[in-house]
Order: C-alpha cells, then sequence, then structure tokens
C-alpha cells in the first residue's frame, strides 16, 4: 500500500478517478483561487483590460513546478473570458501538421492552452512562431523542389503556455509571450485554507489541528495536499469516523508512509543510502540511484528537487552530498570537522 500511495503523490494525473477528483475541486474564478496573490493581481489585470477593449488577451505563460495550479488558471483564464478552451500537450504536437489542424479549426477569441509546451518538437514550435505574433500558419504542401507554400489566416486567439522547464523554452517562444505568470510553492498557511476549501466541498468535518498536520506534509504544493485529504478521509470512512482530528490524520498519514515534513518512501532511500551506505557523499547520481533500485531520471526528477529545496541534499561538483539536516533528519549525527565541510563544499566548486 506504501508504494501505491508513493505512486499517487508523485505521479501526475496517474490515475483517472484520481483526475477526476482533482478537477472536481479546481476552482472556476479567480476569486476562489487560493495563493499566489500577485499572479492573481496581474492575471486580473490582463483579462479585465482585455474584456474593456473587446478583444483577445495576450499570449501568456504559466511557469512553475507541477500542481500549483497551471491548469486550473488556464480553465479560469477562458471562464473569466467568456471563451472556449482547447487543451492539447507539447508531447502531442511532434509534427507541424498536428499543430495546423489544432489552429484550422479554432475560431475568433478562443483560448488555446498547451500544456508542458517545452516538450512541442522543433518543427511545429516554429510554426507557432507565426501563429502568436501574426495569426497566421504557412502550410507546405510536397517535397523538394515542387513544394508549395501555402498561407493560412488564423483567427486572433491566446495562447496559454505551461511549462515546468522554462528554462528548456526557446527565447523567440518565451518572447512571444505578453505575460509569464511565475507560481511559487505554497506556505502552510496557505495550503491549510486550500484543505479547508476542499474539505467543504467534499462535505468532510475536520478540526484545525488535522488540517495543519496535512498542511505541513504537502511539500508546498495544493496537489498533495488535496490528494492527502482524500487519503485521510479513506481512512476515516473506513474507521467509521464523522470528525477527521489530528490523530485520525496522524494515522493515515504514517499508514501511507509520509512524513512530518513530506518525505516519502523514496525520499528517505535516497537519503538512507546517502547516508549509511556512502558517509554522505558525494556520491554520484548514477550510483545513488542503482543503489535505491530506481532509475536515475526518477531520482534525479522526482526525489531530488524537493529534497534540494529543502535543504536535505546538495548537488556538488563530485555529486550529490547529504547536508547536516539530512543527518538529523534520519536521526543520525552529522560529521564534524574539516572532511565533513571539504564534502559539502569540495574545491573548484
Amino acid at each position: 500500500m506504501t508504494d501505491d500511495l508513493d505512486r499517487v503523490i508523485l505521479t501526475a494525473q496517474a490515475d483517472p478517478a484520481e483526475r477526476a477528483a482533482e478537477s472536481a475541486l479546481r476552482p472556476r474564478s479567480l476569486e476562489e483561487f487560493i495563493g499566489q496573490q500577485r499572479v492573481r493581481d496581474q492575471l486580473g489585470l490582463v483579462l479585465k483590460a482585455a474584456v474593456a477593449r473587446g478583444g483577445t488577451a495576450d499570449h501568456v505563460l504559466f511557469a512553475g513546478p507541477p500542481g500549483l495550479g497551471k491548469t486550473t488558471l488556464a480553465m479560469i483564464v477562458a471562464q473569466e473570458m467568456g471563451v472556449p478552451l482547447r487543451i492539447t500537450s507539447g508531447p502531442a504536437l511532434q509534427h507541424a501538421g498536428d499543430l495546423a489542424a489544432l489552429l484550422s479549426d479554432i475560431r475568433e477569441g478562443e483560448v488555446l492552452f498547451v500544456d508542458e509546451i517545452h516538450r512541442t518538437a522543433r518543427m511545429a514550435e516554429e510554426m507557432l512562431y507565426m501563429a502568436m505574433e501574426d495569426f497566421r500558419v504557412d502550410i507546405v504542401v510536397g517535397k523538394g523542389p515542387g513544394a508549395t507554400s501555402i498561407p493560412l489566416e488564423v483567427p486572433r486567439f491566446t495562447l496559454l503556455g505551461a511549462t515546468t522547464r522554462s528554462g528548456l523554452l526557446p527565447a523567440p517562444l518565451r518572447d512571444r509571450f505578453g505575460f509569464t505568470a511565475q507560481l511559487d510553492f505554497y506556505a502552510p498557511n496557505e495550503l491549510a485554507e486550500v484543505i479547508r476549501r476542499s474539505a467543504r466541498l467534499l462535505d468532510l468535518s475536520i478540526d484545525t489541528t488535522a488540517v495543519d498536520e496535512i498542511a505541513m506534509r504537502s511539500r508546498g504544493t495544493p496537489r498533495i495536499a488535496n490528494r492527502l485529504l482524500r487519503r485521510v478521509r479513506d481512512y476515516a470512512d473506513v474507521h467509521a469516523m464523522t470528525v477527521i482530528d489530528h490523530e485520525a490524520s496522524m494515522a493515515a498519514l504514517e499508514l501511507f508512509d509520509v512524513d512530518p515534513i513530506g518525505l516519502d518512501r523514496l525520499d528517505r532511500a535516497v537519503l538512507t543510502a546517502l547516508i549509511d551506505s556512502f558517509g554522505g557523499g558525494p556520491v554520484g547520481l548514477s550510483t545513488l540511484a542503482v543503489a535505491v533500485g530506481e532509475e536515475r531520471e526518477t531520482v534525479e526528477e522526482v526525489a531530488e528537487p524537493f529534497l534540494v529545496r529543502a535543504g536535505l541534499l546538495a548537488r556538488t561538483s563530485r555529486g550529490r552530498v547529504a547536508t547536516p539536516a539530512a543527518w538529523r533528519h534520519l536521526g543520525r549525527v552529522p560529521p564534524a570537522g574539516p572532511a565533513a565541510d571539504l564534502a559539502l563544499f569540495p574545491p573548484g566548486l
């Protein structure tokens, strides 16, 4: 059951039932959206100005880690503008023809949302430049010397892009967005507000201490907060509890192997291997991945971002190193003296 929770928490939209539950909890307007106050104010201004002019809004790029509300904000933009929303993803746009077919069917004023836009294929990406700026695309018919370019006018539309890795976006594409919304991780008090709202929608009775406990273990991410709330609800349902109290939330989260700061099985396995097998490091990523029985990409993309942000792991030129905070979190005594300093800050770093 623990492994099942790891997959639920760490795999975005892993299960249709989970996706349906997440959709039911999504805010429908900027007023309902919790957190990201600066982004909400900026986006609200952009949308109100567009509505006042009677035109389309500028293209918007939502950037930030998974689970912070990029897709939700895209849906809210379409709702606020009162227009349909068309949804696709970067990996689905592998050929210029894929994008041309999508744009040829779009109507005046509609909103096109491209999730993980940094994964769009190069040929489709280059077609997107012209569509965003000039609202037209050139379709090439035929091959070789006999190829013909046919211009196709595209109705004015608003492109919304979402990316978890904005550094991978080419500058020409990034510069064509009129507004970039950078989403940040949530503070525990904001997550508590998210959990209380979700509990009301799920018709749950939950006390303040339970809300705070879930918020502290949610890794600054509303998506994870909502998923943990649903697992706590499952625990309460199975044990016939009418009110979710602090004891129930603690028991449920411990059952699903989520520790007090949000680390899960994989996170702790990485830290444990780093400390117990390699003396705290430095150790190469591939070696560390073999030690925990996972793929290199899994360790790098799933476990490391939160461990680094939590100050438990450091990336150095010589490899990964466990920080003193990681030693203490696992109940170990961190090393002291010049050797420890050299591990954390190797020459030439």
